[in-house]
């Protein structure tokens, strides 16, 4: 019995979801790679954060968006949820701030705090 979850997301860009995962900390592996799960044979994913004493987390594009795949019940040291909402939060962190780089804006400040992270955008008239 396969113990392997999808998780579908909103997460688009690799580039972004990349810089994500790399501001919270978790290493990754690129390309042809896969991960186990709980007698289950290997499932392919394009993105593996290979974790210590656990089962690995996964990203692999569904149609237009990445899902997250793992076998939580063998995951060790991080919660669903959490993970989830931190790379989610990371991820959409990225993309806006290069979308409204793209559109002039420059970065004046960035506040964080109660899990919320606020920025202040400039753009001057031309």
């Amino acid at each position: 019995m396969s113990h392997i979850s999808r998780i579908k997301t909103r997460i688009v860009e690799k580039e972004f979801l990349l810089k994500a995962l790399a501001d919270l900390g978790y290493p990754v592996e690129e390309g042809d790679v896969s991960l186990n799960g709980f007698s289950v044979a290997k499932t392919p994913v394009e993105i593996k954060i290979p974790l210590r004493f656990s089962y690995p987390i996964g990203f692999r594009r569904n149609g237009e968006t990445y899902e997250i795949v793992a076998d939580w019940w063998g995951v060790r040291g991080v919660k669903r949820a959490d993970f989830v909402n931190q790379v989610t939060q990371r991820y959409a962190y990225h993309a806006t701030r290069a979308r409204l780089e793209e559109q002039g804006f420059d970065l004046i400040e960035e506040v964080q705090e109660k899990g919320q992270i606020r920025l202040v955008l400039r753009r001057m008239a031309g």
